[in-house]
This record gives C-alpha cells, structure tokens and sequence, in this order.
C-alpha cells in the first residue's frame, strides 16, 4: 500500500437504519445515508416524502425513534443534554425565511449567537458580524432593520447568522424559494464560496432543481420516508428510476391504496404490516 494515499474520507453525518416515527405514524423508514467532510449534499423530495423531518433528525433537533444519528463523531443517543448543547454550537443554520428578529437591527441580529454563548467584548463581535457581512456581500448593512432589507438581502443576513461561530455543518432549508432567479442564482454561488472559503460541510433541503443541480456534490431523493437514491447531479439525471424521474419532471403519481389501508385511513385506525408503519 502506498503510504502516501490519502486516506478516505470520513463522515461528518453518519446515519444508519434511522426510523422516526410520531405516534402511530412513521415518517422515515430505516434511511442509511453518509454525508463527508466539505461536500455540498441537496436533500430533495415531493411533499410528505421526510425531507423535513430527516433535516430535524441530523440538526440534532429530534432524537430517533430508532437507529443510529452521529454528527461529528457524536452518537446523539448517547450524548448528554449539556453535550448536544455544545455540538449544537459547532452547527449553523440558514432559515427558510430569515427568522431575523425585527426588533433588532442586521448587526445585532448576526451577533446574537455570539452574544448567547461567548463572552466577548461588544467591539469584537462588532467586528465579527462587519466581517461575517462583508463574505455575504451585505457590507454596511448592520444598521438596517429587517424590513429595510430585500428578500435576497434577507438571505444572506441569515447567512452570516449562521456562519458567525464558524461551524463545521451549516444547514440551508430552502434557501432559494420565493426568489427570482436571479437572486436565486446569487444565493447559488455564495453557498459555493462558503464551501471554498471555509471548508464547511453544507446540507440543503431544496424543491429547487436548478439550485440543487447548480450546488451539489450528491443529491439524496426521499420518497415516503425512504431514499430513492444518492448520487452525483448526472447520475441522479440519468437515474433510471421512475420516481425519481417523476419529481425531476414534475409529473404526480397516481396513488394505489391497499382497500383495508384506505379503511384504516377512514377510520383512524392502525394496521399491521410486514413493514413499518405508515
């Protein structure tokens, strides 16, 4: 063996037969899926498919209702309160909307985690946020409220929000929609750059085809809790997979249900099945 190879690489989410359920429902049904250091992973899938519950699941939000969830090492089943608290800090998160704070302005809203869980002087973090705006392109906007902000702009606040500890994850959940493409598009590249300039392992959970096509290093399709597949943007193309050709085409399926299924549905009652419950 070559001594001089590079190792391979290692997971920075690790997840292996994770089920979730919430009472008798069961929303994702045994996903296996590695996500590795500095790779750009898009998480795509129809409504109802899990995507959001799976992006709660490795956001350390939820525990499992069974399997395996290790986030940088951590086994989320095992770890204390006090332990998730800190890992929690090692992760950043973009919004859907923004979810800036009105009553603050743009500054103090990128401060605020630093404000949380450091102890530093009100200059430093000034100086952190200023830079934090400066990557996201928003220089000189720390004074702004929220609603002085564009929808674009808004974005990218919530950007430099959630890279001002320099995590190691950043999660993005839907950072393109209600955006023209253009400022889609701007969005796009910024999440490149972020990756490029601090190594950071991003996960983004879009309905957007051309962003997931334009950012990814893998795509993962969930469909009714399960995943299709995992793969590069052109083999998730060329996938020959009808589901996963009928969400890339936005072409609905027709939905067959079992007769004792479509009665329990009616009556709020649980059948059993050789398989997890629905």
């Amino acid at each position: 063996m070559n001594s001089g190879a590079n190792p391979s690489p290692q997971p920075v989410i690790k997840v292996r037969d994770l089920v979730k359920s919430y009472g008798p429902r069961t929303i994702l049904k045994g996903i296996d899926l590695d996500i590795f250091e500095g790779e750009i992973m898009v998480i795509m899938g129809g409504s109802g498919s899990g995507k959001s519950t799976f992006l709660r699941q490795i956001m350390a939000l939820e525990q499992p209702t069974s399997g395996i969830v290790e986030i940088l090492g951590q086994d989320l089943g095992s770890m204390t309160m006090g332990e998730m608290f800190d890992l929690r800090k090692r992760m950043g998160v973009a919004f859907q909307g923004g979810a800036l704070i009105s009553s603050m302005t743009v500054g103090e809203n990128i401060m605020l985690p630093l404000s949380e869980h450091t102890r530093l002087d009100a200059k430093t973090m000034e100086i952190m946020a200023r830079l934090k705006l400066e990557v996201v392109d928003l220089a000189g906007f720390e004074n702004l409220r929220p609603n002085e902000l564009s929808g674009g702009m808004l974005k990218r606040a919530a950007f430099a929000r959630a890279i001002i500890m320099d995590p190691k994850l950043l999660f993005c959940d839907e950072p393109s929609a209600g955006l023209d493409p253009v400022v889609s598009a701007g969005l796009d590249e910024l999440i490149l750059r972020l990756r490029e300039a601090m190594g950071i392992t991003i996960v983004v959970v879009t309905h957007e085809l051309d962003s997931a096509f334009r950012i990814a290093d893998r795509i993962t399709v969930l469909d009714r809790g399960n995943i299709l597949m995992t793969g590069t943007v052109e083999e998730v193309k060329n996938s020959t997979n009808e589901r996963v050709q009928n969400l890339l085409n936005r072409r609905t399926e027709e939905e067959i249900l079992d007769p004792a299924e479509y009665l329990a549905r009616l009556t709020g009652e649980r059948i059993e099945t050789d398989g997890p419950a629905i």
